[in-house]
């Protein structure tokens, strides 16, 4: 498997952010880390394992980047709007500095998927409905997709544009729904442990796509299936596979 380490300085941070790419060829698939953990621990979990065969055989081109959750929504002694300002700065850092490099890295200049496990889901499924002419696809799992989960009750403008459960609900813009209605949405939970609020989300996340008439696979996995690496491995091979299969991706 071709590996690259990468680094870049952002301008919208103000500082070197690095990243890890696997493979050679493919559509390109962008991770975001689950809560607390860096831009490599997707490898280290042995997502990319799971998925090898997928990257070896060109199908699949994957990127896992760092975030400032520690700074942004994990923040102590911030403001819930500071909070939601500084994640701000990320999603500008991510569409408009990292996603350019991505495709002159690969001369892929189509939408890419994204996912991410956990806090990750949270941030696949935002960008996803954020950027979908960027996003083709997402893969959120386990994820929580309420910024009150963040915040509390304190709920101001930028916070509420970064809540999902809030913000999607509210969409009439049919630039966003046409586009949300032809790309590939998967929304998954396991029913075991920790993943109570998960499971609470994602069904009300389900309920509200089928209120704005926007298919998407919303999955829940057994009750033995908890908030765990083991199963978030089994459920990314699972949907990835189910893609690739049904889809022509290029």
């Amino acid at each position: 498997m071709h590996v690259e380490n990468h680094k870049f300085y952002s301008r919208h941070l103000g500082r070197e952010m690095e990243f890890k790419s696997y493979g050679h060829a493919g559509k390109p698939m962008l991770v975001f880390p689950a809560g607390g953990e860096r831009y490599d621990d997707y490898e280290k979990h042995g997502m990319v394992d799971a998925m090898g065969h997928m990257i070896n055989g060109g199908l699949l081109h994957v990127f896992t980047v760092d975030s400032i959750d520690s700074e942004s929504w994990f923040a102590e002694g911030v403001s819930p709007e500071e909070k939601a300002i500084r994640h701000n700065t990320y999603d500008a850092y991510i569409v408009d500095e990292l996603i350019p490099y991505i495709r002159d890295h690969t001369s892929y200049y189509g939408a890419m998927i994204t996912t991410g496990c956990s806090m990750g889901g949270f941030h696949s499924l935002n960008f996803f409905l954020r950027h979908p002419d960027v996003f083709d696809t997402v893969i959120a799992l386990s994820g929580v997709y309420d910024a009150r989960n963040f915040v509390g009750e304190h709920f101001e403008y930028n916070v509420y544009v970064n809540s999902p459960i809030d913000y999607l609900k509210n969409i009439e813009d049919p630039w966003y729904l046409e586009k949300y209605r032809v790309n590939d949405i998967i929304i998954c939970s396991g029913q075991g442990v920790h993943e109570e609020t998960s499971v609470r989300e994602t069904r009300l996340m389900g309920e509200i796509l089928r209120q704005k008439q926007i298919p998407a696979w919303v999955d829940f996995w057994g009750y033995e299936v908890g908030h765990d690496w083991e199963w978030w491995k089994s459920q990314i091979v699972y949907f990835l596979e189910r893609l690739f299969e049904f889809r022509n991706y290029v």
